[in-house]
């Protein structure tokens, strides 16, 4: 039998993750995309879309079910390191994993290992992934559409 405080806690952290999803969504994708964004092509140029319909809710559905995995591997490293500013980590850049505590250095790998893994499992390629998120920073239509898709997909009903 679920506690009244259960479903609240519940749909407050649904909420909360709602409102500051959009943020938390550019920042788990940032780790796994940034040197990308240094050396890829300027895919903005051309006037083909970058993602269909289908692509792009697949993207979302990704973002979202890496955002709980981020969450607890960013908490778990700051535990670590204390006080100290956390340094930003890019999954595909040994150089930032490798400057961080040997405990942390794990929890990262493990975080990149699992959300490649998510992004495939949604039928993405690593590729297309990072492909989108590189997008994502200067185009804003595609931005409101991962936005409108993930505000879709977290109003859609849990499953049992």
């Amino acid at each position: 039998m679920k506690k009244i405080s259960d479903l609240f806690s519940r749909s407050s952290r649904k909420r909360i993750l709602s409102q500051s999803f959009f943020f938390g969504a550019i920042a788990t994708v940032g780790l796994i995309s940034n040197p990308f964004s240094l050396s890829s092509k300027a895919y903005g140029q051309t006037a083909t879309p970058i993602a269909n319909n289908t692509q792009i809710d697949s993207y979302a559905q990704a973002v979202l079910a890496m955002e709980p995995a981020r969450q607890n591997a960013f908490e778990e490293i700051k535990k670590l390191i204390g006080d100290g500013e956390i340094p930003k980590i890019v999954c595909n850049d040994s150089n930032s994993i490798n400057g961080l505590p040997r405990k942390a250095q794990d929890i990262a790998v493990n975080y990149c290992t699992r959300s490649q893994k998510i992004v495939q499992d949604n039928g993405l390629s690593i590729d297309q992934f990072n492909k989108i998120t590189i997008e994502l920073q200067n185009n804003n239509i595609l931005k409101r559409q991962v936005y409108n898709s993930l505000l879709r997909l977290q109003k859609t009903p849990d499953s049992p």
